[in-house]
């Protein structure tokens, strides 16, 4: 089976769920190929970096490419796509992948679908994702056919393998002329992070009580070398911004400690989490659902605990 899939570029950097849809090309490909495709000018650093994890990387450069357009990206991938026929398609399900992908679908007749979880290529191909805000997850088998569409949830797909693969220039031009044009990119503030590829996340829910208290979440996330983020009760308050929201409507994420502060654990929230390596709650309420996934917990009150937490950190930091 042949995967591709359709590596990103923002800010000068590739966005780590680049990786990540190689990850999941390669657990999927079979006895195929798990092949990139970036899109841009002055790739060239881009596609040795995808070549790590990737049989093959094909390169599609030019000036008009510098900027993300959505005409132009369906142009290059309809007629890359036209020669090197994929079984499977990979987009990210981000503001970009979101808004191209059904358009590359409708170009390649292919069916597409949206924020999947999961893709299975066992028997037939299998995709899961999530409905209904979140409360049912279902499998969605797609009919036999030349080509399938999905747009990735980032964040889920972090553990891979290198490959060691080659890179090949795709030779390929855009062809038509877009209606859009590129005015200008507004960079996020200083000091945003993005939590799906943070190592250690500290998370506060309403037990935290007031936007005050994130400070002492802020204290134990410095300590630990983490970032805080929020379950949506605290994003919804305003107290922390929207990219912080661990769940079905925020983020998932999968760090290596993820510790949960007055956290109850509603389904929304733990389907955002509950694959942490390791998953740390406390709560004062002993019947809390997040006691259910967390390895450990602490039943108690996170103002006496966190701060003995802090204190007992920078006694072994020195």
């Amino acid at each position: 089976m042949r995967v591709f899939a359709v590596a990103e570029i923002k800010f000068g950097e590739l966005d780590p769920v680049s990786i990540e849809l190689l990850n999941l090309a390669n657990s999927i490909k079979g006895d195929g190929t798990a092949e990139a495709v970036v899109i841009g000018n002055g790739i060239s650093k881009y596609a040795e970096e995808l070549a790590k994890y990737a049989d093959r990387v094909w390169k599609i450069e030019d000036s008009s490419l510098e900027n993300y357009n959505p005409e132009l990206y369906v142009d290059v991938l309809s007629q890359l796509f036209s020669k090197e026929k994929p079984d499977i398609v990979l987009v990210a399900n981000s503001s970009r992948g979101s808004e191209f992908a059904p358009a590359l679908a409708t170009k390649l007749n292919a069916p597409v679908i949206t924020d999947i979880v999961g893709l299975d290529t066992s028997n037939g191909i299998k995709a899961t994702r999530y409905i209904f805000q979140g409360k049912l997850l279902v499998d969605i088998l797609v009919k036999d056919g030349d080509t399938s569409v999905f747009t990735v949830r980032q964040g889920v797909f972090k553990e891979g393998s290198e490959v060691g693969g080659e890179v090949v220039d795709a030779g390929i031009k855009p062809s038509v002329t877009p209606k859009r044009e590129f005015s200008q990119i507004i960079e996020p503030e200083v000091g945003e992070v993005d939590i799906s590829q943070a190592d250690i996340i500290v998370s506060v829910g309403r037990g935290i009580e007031d936007a005050s208290n994130i400070e002492l979440a802020e204290e134990l996330a410095d300590a630990l070398g983490g970032v805080v983020a929020g379950s949506r009760p605290v994003i919804d308050s305003g107290w922390l911004p929207k990219d912080r929201q661990v769940g079905i409507s925020g983020k998932t994420v999968k760090p290596k400690l993820y510790l949960a502060l007055g956290i109850s654990g509603a389904f929304q929230h733990i389907m955002g989490m509950k694959d942490s390596e390791l998953i740390i709650a406390v709560n004062k309420d002993p019947e809390a659902p997040i006691f259910g996934v967390a390895q450990y917990g602490i039943v108690g009150d996170i103002f006496e605990i966190v701060p003995a937490l802090v204190d007992k950190l920078r006694e072994i930091k020195g």
